[in-house]
């Protein structure tokens, strides 16, 4: 069986001149040839900004870029019908595709709606600071392009737990909607802020009966019509748990199938929350190890300092290996982002290598270091700035090796602080599968490794070219093997 591969297929600043639907349609062939087995599109849905939202600001789920909404028929990735074609390419190359879903909040309200609301503190959510009193807030959607098409429910602000602007006062606070289902906000798994329910826009209240039956049916919905794989969930941490349960538990039911569903449970601190939601969850979804991500942006930035033997303290693949999705980087990471942590050039490689050549973790690669990116814009200061992310060859490569090679017993050399390498042994149902990695911060290394005697005699090259020797394994299955200086190296088999 062939390792799970994911990648991203966007970043925050595509702006390539060619649609995304179209291009990913026509990269389909080469994802299937580096080992891709799992496409995560952007959010495919109408947003509050048309044509120019990336996507997360949602407003109507049920429009793919197929009605004149927000300014646009199109959404930025393009239309109903090309998303359609790009998801029918990839599953012809035996690729499957995940949605981003956002059901956290909605934005870009059609109607003002006159409601009651008390504020609270932003820095404890559980803390009203004001009276109960009236505000016009922009919480009804009704669509009016779609007029009813697909769906005819209508949102209000009995939909919505609280809104973040008072179109009347014109005053941005967090507002807390006084509605039939209760006050104040949902239990829900982040305890940050005294109550981390609200984020943004019109905060969804899972409270609502109707709510909950509507996303069930669009979930539904969505399946038929676009025969979508599995699903990334955005910002689990802010969604009341039971929704999650009860809407994964729909769709494999109603499907007789098991939807993979991968949730963005954003935490660099440790990994309790990470752990306490996958009990609250019973291990409904893979999480993304956003602490090993933390781990190598600390790591690029400390160099030779930081004790690689420590790379895997306090993350997800460490503790529960079989549910994490480790990742170099992704949108929300990237340079000018509001968790902006993006990790060096000069360590990509190397974290790249511990993401796609070990056993435990499925990786996903994020765009820009395949495809690259080029972004000028203003910074948050109003600033003039120019991002350049450039492609890293070696992740196609790592991605292929894999594919192919990266399988069977694992064995690790984390003895160094500065060097750390490990070996797979290889397996019958792959041929010439078995492979060696040492990765420096410091110096040039080298390591004594084993890979296993059924190698001996057998001459191993650095696939990355990074070094020109050949290595020839002993009678005994080892072998030094080197590495430049704040570098990686994969060793494998050379071809007859």
């Amino acid at each position: 069986m062939q390792n799970q591969t994911i990648i991203q297929y966007f970043h925050w600043y595509y702006n390539e001149e060619q649609k995304l639907w179209i291009k990913v349609a026509s990269e389909a062939k080469h994802l299937k040839e580096i080992g891709i087995t799992s496409v995560w599109l952007p959010p495919a849905y109408k947003a509050s900004a048309g044509g120019y939202s990336v996507g997360y600001d949602t407003y109507d789920l049920f429009d793919l870029g197929e009605f004149d909404q927000k300014g646009s028929v199109e959404t930025k990735y393009g239309s109903k019908d090309q998303y359609i074609k790009a998801i029918d390419a990839l599953h012809d190359q035996g690729i499957q595709v995940l949605a981003d879903v956002v059901f956290n909040h909605k934005a870009g309200g059609d109607e003002l709606e006159k409601i009651s609301v008390r504020t609270v503190n932003e820095d404890n959510r559980t803390e009203f600071t004001s009276d109960v009193f009236e505000i016009e807030a922009w919480t009804k959607f009704n669509f009016p392009g779609r007029q009813g098409k697909y769906s005819e429910f209508i949102w209000d602000h009995q939909c919505f737990s609280g809104v973040d602007w008072a179109e009347d006062l014109k005053e941005t606070a967090i507002y807390s909607i006084q509605n039939f289902v209760g006050e104040g906000f949902e239990q829900v798994p982040s305890t940050e802020l005294g109550n981390y329910d609200y984020l943004m826009f019109n905060d969804i209240d899972f409270r609502n009966r109707a709510v909950i039956d509507e996303l069930k049916y669009w979930g539904e919905w969505i399946v038929d019509n676009t025969k979508i794989d599995g699903f990334r969930l955005d910002a689990v941490k802010h969604i009341n748990p039971h929704f999650i349960i009860e809407w994964i538990d729909h769709l494999n039911t109603k499907y007789n199938r098991s939807f993979f569903v991968v949730a963005e449970n954003w935490d660099v601190i440790n990994t309790v929350e990470q752990e306490e939601y996958i009990q609250l969850t019973e291990g409904r979804t893979q999480i993304f190890d956003s602490l090993l991500h933390q781990n190598f942006f600390v790591a690029s930035k400390e160099g030779n300092n930081f004790d690689l033997r420590t790379i895997f303290d306090n993350t997800l693949v460490q503790t529960t290996p079989e549910l994490a999705v480790t990742f170099v980087d992704n949108h929300d990471s990237q340079p000018l982002q509001a968790l902006e942590a993006y990790v060096d050039f000069w360590f990509r490689p190397i974290a790249y290598a511990i993401i796609l050549l070990r056993l435990q973790g499925i990786p996903c690669l994020f765009f820009p270091d395949l495809y690259g990116g080029i972004y000028d814009d203003k910074n948050k200061d109003g600033e003039d700035t120019h991002i350049e992310l450039a492609p890293l060859p070696e992740v196609e490569i790592m991605s292929k090796i894999r594919a192919s090679l990266a399988y069977g017993e694992q064995r690790d050399y984390f003895d160094f602080g500065n060097c750390v390498g490990w070996t797979r042994a290889g397996d019958d149902e792959h041929e010439n599968s078995g492979l060696a990695v040492i990765l420096s911060n410091g110096d040039e290394g080298y390591k004594s490794m084993e890979i296993g005697n059924k190698f001996s005699g057998k001459t191993f090259i650095d696939a990355l070219g990074h070094r020109d020797q050949e290595v020839v394994i002993d009678e005994n299955g080892w072998a030094e093997f080197h590495c430049n200086a704040g570098s990686v190296s994969v060793w494998v088999l050379k071809s007859e």
